[in-house]
C-alpha cells in the first residue's frame, strides 16, 4: 500500500518542493523582520535622518511608529498610523 500510494504521489513532489521552499523564506523573512539588531539600525537611522534634516518630525515619528509596531508583532503598522489620520 505504502509503494502504491508513493508512486501515485510522485507527481506532486515538486508542488510540495515549492510550498517547503516559500515556507522556508517565510520564515527567514519573518525572522529577519523581528531581528533587534536590524530594528535598532532602522531606528538609528531615522534618527540620524530627522537630525539631517530629510524627515519632518512627523514622518520620523510614524517611521518609528512602524518599527515600534513591528517589535510588538502587530504587524499593522502603516495601517494603523493612517487610521489616526
Amino acid at each position: 500500500m505504502g509503494l502504491l500510494s508513493a508512486i501515485f504521489s510522485l507527481p506532486l513532489a515538486p508542488v510540495r518542493g515549492v510550498i517547503w521552499m516559500g515556507e522556508l523564506i517565510q520564515d527567514q523573512v519573518e525572522q529577519q523582520l523581528h531581528d533587534p539588531a536590524r530594528l535598532r539600525r532602522e531606528l538609528e537611522e531615522i534618527e540620524r535622518a530627522a537630525a539631517n534634516g530629510e524627515l519632518s518630525a512627523n514622518e520620523a515619528e510614524q517611521a518609528q511608529q512602524a518599527i515600534l509596531n513591528r517589535m510588538i508583532g502587530s504587524g499593522h503598522g502603516a495601517a494603523a498610523m493612517h487610521r489616526k489620520e
